[in-house]
Parts: structure tokens; C-alpha cells; sequence
């Protein structure tokens, strides 16, 4: 084949390519961008100009990415103008390729390096974070702990608290009822028209209901009686311990006693000495007025009532044969002993 007949079929690579890429519609730029390979070297392959490419390595790999990309067969047209193309097998290409081995395995021998770097250094950091997961543990129990400890010095704290205001509570409930008892208690205001048997007493209205307690040492006849109603009416034997509800609406009490020095009153738990400390031991009547009750009309009850009282016999442990045979068997001898009304 002549010079000329090369030259002409070199020139066909380049209008090949160049005939393929306008058939795409791509501009120089466009393959650029595709190819990666630079516009000059693009221009320099349709022109043919292979002398402007980097390297005779470099002609082959260009043609062929650039058939490739506008839809040629790369191989294909290596192979039709290979005799026109620059052999690859050359001193620079053994260059390129023994550069690229060396630095492939300059690649392999960092990577190499560094996971052993990696393996050597791995105890030391197992054991870093051994020791931190260990301290963190410690540190969340503490925390746990002292708040434990906060929660309970509140509960004893608030334990505490409770107990002295309930300590508080009681005492003053105590005190209040200490006060309220003594502020209820029953004062006795005793009248300057005491003689040897009888005795008169006033007092301010009963507030609540109360009780009269009736305490005999000896053999005693005993008769209450409340706003002119009969409450008791017996003989009481030795220690018979008895009692009466006094109402709240009670005005006049008025108590007859037949053995006074060896019997004893109670009024809502306050004693009555209606005997002044056993200088009145004959003591028959005690009347207490409570509220506006009228002196002079429990006076002169009190006065009927000795009156009355004085058939029977002045000491009331020694009754005589006919009482004990008589009192209380029947209601006619009953009334027959009574004191006259």
C-alpha cells in the first residue's frame, strides 16, 4: 500500500468519528463532559493529529471511549485502522504501566499499614472503653443512690413532720377538752340559808345532760327528785353505788339522804360536801337551783321536805324490826314510810 493510500485511510478515523458525533448531535463540549477527555484532544483526534496526545497509550484509549460514546464499536475500529494507529506496546507504555503497578501497590501497602496500625492499637482501645462503661455504671449508681437517699430523708423528714403535728394535735385536743370539761364543769354557789339539816346550792343552767352518782359506805335511804318528779326513791345497802340522769333541762334537784355522813354525791363527776366536811352530819335535804329557779320556792321545798322527812328516824343504818319487815314489800308500806308530799 502506497503513502498516500495510508495517509487517506488515516484520515477516515477522524472523519468517522467526527461524522458520528454530529449524527448524536453532541458538540465538542458535550463529549467532554461525557468522555472526560479534553476538547484539545478531542479536536486533535478528528483532525488526526495524534502527536498532540499525551502518549501512544493514550491514542488507542481516547479513540476507542470516543467511538464508544457516540455509538461506534470502539474494538471494532481499533482493529480496521490498526496499522495507521501507534502500537501501545512501547518503552512509554511499559512506563505507564509499571507506574501504575507500583503505585497500586504503594495503595496496598498504606491500606496494609494502616489496619495493622489499626490491629495493634484495637487491646488499647477495647480496654478505653471498657474503663469508661465502667465508670459510667458507677457514676448512674451513685446518682441513684443519693437520690435514693434524698427520697428517704424526705419520707423521714415528712415522717417526722407528721408524727410531731399529730403529737401537737393530740396535746392540744387534750388541752381543749381539759379547758372545755373545766369550763363545763358544774360550780356550785351554796346559799347563806344553810341550817343543820338542810342545804341549798345554785347553779348556772345545765348545758348538756349529766348524772348524779350516789356513793354509800353504810346502809342509807335515798330519794331524788328533778322539777317536782321522782328519779329515785330507795334504800340504798352498804357500797350499793347507783346513779341518776340529770337532765339539761332541770331547774330544781332536790336530794333527800337518810345516812349523810355515810353517803356521798357526785354531780357530773364534781362531789357535792353538802355535810362541810362532816360538820353537817345530819344533812337531809340538798337542793341545787339551776339557772333562774327561784331560792325562796326550793327554800320552801327544801323546808316541806324536812318537814315531811322528819317522821322518819334520824339514823338510817339502824331501822327499826317494822321497816325492814315493811319496806319497800308493798307499795302501801312503801307509802306509809315515805315522807309526807
Amino acid at each position: 500500500m502506497s503513502e498516500n493510500e495510508n495517509d487517506q485511510k488515516r484520515l477516515e478515523i477522524g472523519k468517522i468519528l467526527r461524522k458520528a458525533r454530529e449524527e448524536k448531535g453532541y458538540t465538542l463540549d458535550d463529549l467532554q463532559q461525557m468522555t472526560k477527555i479534553q476538547k484539545r484532544y478531542l479536536i486533535a483526534i478528528e483532525d488526526e493529529n495524534f502527536d498532540e496526545l499525551p502518549g501512544d497509550f493514550y491514542v488507542r484509549a481516547f479513540i476507542k471511549q470516543y467511538a464508544n460514546t457516540v455509538g461506534l464499536d470502539g474494538n471494532e475500529l481499533l482493529q480496521k485502522y490498526d496499522d495507521q494507529l501507534p502500537q501501545t506496546k512501547t518503552e512509554e507504555y511499559s512506563d505507564h504501566l509499571a507506574q501504575a503497578v507500583e503505585t497500586r501497590a504503594n495503595q496496598r501497602k498504606t491500606v496494609s499499614g494502616s489496619v495493622d496500625k489499626v490491629r495493634n492499637y484495637m487491646p488499647t482501645i477495647i480496654i478505653a472503653c471498657v474503663i469508661v462503661l465502667v465508670l459510667a455504671a458507677i457514676w448512674i449508681t451513685a446518682i441513684a443512690r443519693n437520690h435514693r437517699d434524698s427520697s428517704t430523708r424526705i419520707d423521714n423528714s415528712s415522717v417526722s413532720v407528721s408524727g410531731e403535728s399529730r403529737k401537737k394535735a393530740a396535746t392540744s385536743a387534750k388541752k381543749a377538752s381539759a379547758k372545755q370539761s373545766k369550763s363545763t364543769a358544774i360550780k356550785l354557789q351554796e346559799a347563806p340559808n344553810r341550817n343543820d339539816t338542810s342545804v341549798t346550792y345554785t347553779a348556772n343552767q345545765l348545758t348538756k345532760d349529766t348524772t348524779l352518782q350516789v356513793e354509800p359506805s353504810d346502809r342509807s335511804w335515798m330519794q331524788v327528785r328533778a322539777n317536782n318528779n321522782d328519779l329515785l326513791n330507795k334504800t340504798l345497802n352498804n357500797n350499793e353505788k347507783t346513779s341518776v340522769k340529770i337532765s339539761r333541762d332541770t331547774t330544781s334537784l332536790v336530794i333527800t339522804v337518810g345516812n349523810a355522813r355515810a353517803t356521798k354525791l357526785k354531780l357530773g363527776n364534781q362531789e357535792i360536801d353538802f355535810t362541810n366536811n362532816g360538820r353537817y352530819k345530819n344533812t337531809r335535804n340538798v337542793t341545787i337551783n339551776f339557772g333562774n329557779a327561784q331560792t325562796s320556792s326550793s327554800s320552801a321545798s327544801s323546808s316541806s321536805q324536812a318537814s315531811s322527812s322528819s317522821a322518819r328516824p334520824n339514823n338510817a343504818t339502824q331501822p327499826s324490826a317494822a321497816n325492814n319487815n315493811s319496806r319497800p314489800q308493798t307499795s302501801a308500806s312503801q307509802q306509809n314510810n315515805q315522807p309526807t308530799r
